[in-house]
C-alpha cells in the first residue's frame, strides 16, 4: 500500500515575497525592525491611508534604488519648506503671487470664492472661468470647531472694499456647511454695491465641488444665479 504524502507547495521569487507580505500584513503585532515600524506609522498618519496600505508603500520604497528614495524624500521636504501661498488669493504657488493672479488676461472684477486648492484645480480644468479666485481655506463648521475667524473672509471683504470687484461667485460645496458659509459671506458683502452669485444647481446638493465632473461644473459656472437667502 502506497504511503500518502501531504501535498507540498513551493513558493519562489515574487510568489514567496507576496506570501510573506500577506502573513506580515495580517498581523501588525510586531515588526522585525523599528525603522520599518516608524516608516509605516508615518505613512499611516496620512488621510485615507490604512496600515496595510502604508506597509505596502514602505516595502515598495525599500525595493527602489537609493537615489530614487532620496529624490522622493527631498521632494517632500522641499514641498513643505519652499511652497508659497499666493498673497492675493491664497492659492498654492512656487512664488509669492500665483500664475493665475499674475495673468493680465484674467478678469479682475470677477472673483470666485472656493473652499480649497482642489476646487481651484477643478474649476480651472473646465476652462470656463477667466476671473480670479479667493481660497477660504475651509468652510464654517461648528462641529469641527471652524468659525468665520478661522477662514480668509476678512481679506475677501477687504478686496471688495478696496473697489474694482463687480461680482463674487460663491462656489462652495452644496452641503449644509457650504450653504452656511455662503450665507455668512453674503451678509458680510451685502452692503457693497456688487453682484453675489452662486453656482447653478447642476451640482447636486451634498456634493463636494472637487468631485463634480468638468462638464457639469462648467455649466454650473456659466449658468450661475444671483444668491438668494
Amino acid at each position: 500500500m502506497e504511503d500518502k504524502k501531504s501535498p507540498t507547495f513551493t513558493r519562489t521569487g515574487e510568489n514567496r515575497t507576496n506570501f510573506v507580505l500577506k502573513i506580515i500584513i495580517m498581523s501588525f503585532t510586531e515588526f522585525p525592525s523599528r525603522l520599518l515600524e516608524n516608516a509605516v506609522n508615518e505613512f499611516a498618519s496620512l488621510p485615507g491611508v490604512g496600515r496595510k496600505t502604508a506597509f505596502r508603500l514602505v516595502m515598495n520604497l525599500l525595493k527602489r534604488d537609493s537615489m530614487e528614495v532620496k529624490k522622493f524624500g527631498e521632494s517632500i521636504i522641499r514641498l513643505h519648506e519652499e511652497i508659497h501661498y499666493c498673497k492675493i488669493c491664497n492659492n498654492i504657488s512656487d512664488t509669492e503671487i500665483c500664475s493665475i493672479c499674475n495673468d493680465e488676461k484674467r478678469e479682475r472684477a470677477l472673483i470666485c470664492v472656493v473652499e480649497n486648492i482642489q476646487d481651484v484645480m477643478a474649476i480651472e480644468n473646465t476652462r470656463q472661468f477667466n476671473g480670479l479666485y479667493h481660497v477660504l481655506g475651509g468652510i464654517i463648521s461648528p462641529i469641527d470647531g471652524i468659525g468665520p475667524s478661522d477662514l480668509k473672509i476678512d481679506s475677501l471683504e477687504e478686496k471688495v472694499k478696496t473697489g474694482g470687484v463687480k461680482e463674487i461667485i460663491l462656489a462652495l460645496s452644496t452641503t449644509m456647511e457650504g450653504d452656511t458659509t455662503n450665507f455668512y459671506i453674503f451678509k458680510r458683502l451685502n452692503k457693497y454695491n456688487i453682484s453675489v452669485t452662486t453656482l447653478a444647481r447642476g451640482v447636486a446638493i451634498g456634493d463636494e465641488l472637487e468631485y463634480t465632473d468638468e462638464i457639469t461644473l462648467g455649466r454650473a459656472i456659466n449658468n450661475r444665479n444671483p444668491y438668494q437667502q
